[in-house]
């Protein structure tokens, strides 16, 4: 069950470069979109594993997700050390959106993946050790940001790549 949990293992904070990252964050539209191309809708609505997310409730919760660390990476750059709102994912997965077919979420993904690394390629060294207080984290700076959303993207990709290998789509 842990390894269908985290694919690509757990969370570990500031792994690899800083281009690496990027990269990751560069390249998710397009990998997620490699993930789930063909999918039947049958298909997108299995669960990535027993008692997990749907890949519909994976894709649209990665647009979530993503919207939120782009607006608290914002929040850090232009405010000293704000708190941010936690979100309960669990139960947005379950919101009438989250039914919504994928293609409402994907363009979404390519939109705010191009703006988060427009303001990633243009922080300063400064800026990366910016922090906002998270009540469940506590103060996590924007370098362990870009390192979080780094692996959340590997992360959720993998859950629907490996459904695949798994089930032979």
């Amino acid at each position: 069950m842990d390894d269908l949990r985290y694919p690509v293992g757990r969370f570990q904070p500031e792994q690899g470069s800083f281009e690496s990252r990027l990269k990751d964050i560069d390249e998710l539209p397009g990998r997620l979109r490699m993930a789930v191309a063909g999918l039947s809708d049958a298909q997108i609505d299995t669960p990535y594993r027993d008692g997990g997310w749907t890949v519909r409730q994976v894709v649209h919760h990665v647009a979530d997700s993503h919207m939120n660390g782009l607006i608290r990476g914002k929040l850090a750059l232009t405010e000293d050390s704000p708190t941010i709102k936690p979100y309960e994912e669990g139960e947005w997965a379950k919101l009438a959106d989250a039914k919504l077919p994928i293609d409402a979420s994907l363009p979404l993904i390519d939109c705010v993946h191009e703006r988060w690394a427009a303001v990633w390629r243009a922080m300063s060294e400064a800026d990366f050790a910016k922090t906002f207080v998270h009540p469940d984290h506590g103060k996590c700076t924007l370098d362990w940001l870009l390192s979080m959303y780094s692996w959340h993207s590997r992360h959720h990709v993998a859950h629907i790549v490996n459904l695949r290998s798994r089930i032979g789509w």
